[in-house]
């Protein structure tokens, strides 16, 4: 099969290419890369991407698609056509499923199930049997079977101990391990920062301290193990800081951020309620705009959406019974576009990087470039058209900003030479 992208605006910043060009794929890769005219394909499918943006397919290095054991949130066929849709061709698995992925043939029904979808599925396996945070799993042979790195993110791990064991493991076979920081023992009530938010509804809120405590201590190990890590879904300005202190010492550390965490506030939690509540928690804005330095001067050098479907009836409840996180690869890229290169902060090669390259290099899967040869994985989209979301390919629908005028429209993504969403249809 043989697909001509034609009239295009590549920007690329895996291979640094920029300009118009016309791409021609084949058989899942990319055969031909052309300035515009240079291509005749008589037998090719063409698609016209005059007046857009030709991207490398997104990378999502922390979704969450509850498939086994909590299919009526997600599973991982509607994950993989939410991801299609937000522009991503490649998303990397949390492990908190039910069973969780601590074993190979968990890990194998994900990934066997995720090659169906069209999209590239990888998943991460977790560091401790059952995320009871005790005892390791077999990471070597978690490796084995395909996993590309290791987490037990949704539940912190307590145990120090444990953490540097994990280090070591974790660089013997050159895999990163991702951390969800937050010290449970510092925090009443999760989701809701506690300040404003948690004044609000009455209740304690979770504190900034949780998250840079269990930072600070898994920094200082990473210096001393020498591996390489990646702290989730940062919050706190202080974290930041002390993610830049960590890399001028050499600490092989990479940081992410959620779209949701640099666009909003925990004034978010007051006016949306249940669909504003995540772990971490939204803080202040001073805490967004120092997270949207880190971005602009390389300290956070992921964005990942943390998409965390939950059903309707869960997220009804009451602030502190209803569950933590929001569904987030449909908006993803429009949020970067609107918040961050509209605002003057990323240019658009540096947004793509984030979200495309740099979560490809970390996890070590061929992806976030676009070369010939190379995988035929591509997000196309208009950087100007704007659009309000009211409808989602996940089966679930908690998110702040439905209703929400956003800039920057996924016009169609390609994935293996193949057109997996298309706006048109």
């Amino acid at each position: 099969m043989k697909l001509l992208i034609k009239n295009g605006y590549v920007c690329d910043p895996g291979t640094d290419l920029s300009g118009k060009r016309d791409i021609l794929t084949e058989n899942g890769k990319i055969k031909k890369i052309s300035p515009v005219g240079g291509i005749d394909e008589e037998d090719a499918e063409v698609f016209d991407a005059k007046d857009l943006i030709v991207a490398p397919g997104l990378v999502d290095d922390h979704v969450h698609f509850r498939d086994p054991g909590f299919t009526h949130k997600e599973d991982i066929d509607t994950g993989a056509k939410a991801a299609a849709r937000g522009g991503f061709t490649s998303v990397i698995m949390m492990a908190n499923t039910k069973p969780t992925i601590d074993n190979p043939e968990t890990l194998r029904y994900c990934l066997d199930k995720g090659r169906l979808t069209g999209i590239n599925v990888y998943a991460c396996a977790n560091v401790t049997l059952g995320m009871k945070g005790t005892e390791l799993t077999d990471m070597k042979t978690l490796k084995k079977f395909g996993a590309v790195g290791f987490t037990d993110d949704g539940i912190p791990l307590k145990d120090g101990e444990i953490v540097k064991e994990a280090m070591k493991k974790a660089k013997a076979l050159d895999l990163p391990l991702s951390f969800h920081e937050e010290d449970p023992a510092l925090i009443e009530n999760n989701g809701v920062n506690r300040g404003k938010a948690s004044e609000y509804y009455k209740i304690g809120g979770s504190p900034r301290e949780a998250e840079i405590s269990l930072v600070r201590r898994d920094l200082e190990l990473a210096l001393e193990t020498g591996a390489c890590i990646e702290i989730q879904h940062i919050s706190a300005k202080e974290t930041v800081d002390l993610i830049r202190e960590a890399l001028d010492k050499g600490v092989n550390v990479h940081a992410e951020v959620t779209p949701h965490h640099f666009s909003l506030t925990e004034e978010a939690v007051i006016k949306y309620g249940t669909n504003a509540k995540m772990n971490p928690p939204l803080r202040t804005e001073e805490d967004r705009l120092a997270l949207i330095e880190g971005l602009r001067d390389g300290v956070i050098d992921i964005i990942a959406t943390d998409h965390a479907p939950h059903a309707e009836s869960e997220k009804d409840k009451p602030i502190t019974e209803a569950p933590s996180g929001i569904i987030g690869l449909e908006t993803s890229l429009a949020l970067g576009i609107t918040n961050l290169v509209n605002e003057g902060y990323l240019s658009m090669k540096e947004l793509i990087k984030k979200m495309s390259t740099n979560p490809a290099d970390l996890y070590n899967i061929d992806a976030g470039y676009i070369a010939e040869g190379g995988p035929a994985d591509l997000c196309i989209f208009d950087p100007v058209k704007t659009w309000v979301p009211d409808e989602y390919a996940s089966k679930s629908k908690n998110t702040p900003f439905t209703g929400s005028e956003l800039c920057g429209k996924v016009i169609a993504t390609v994935a293996g030479g193949v057109i997996v969403y298309s706006a048109e249809n």
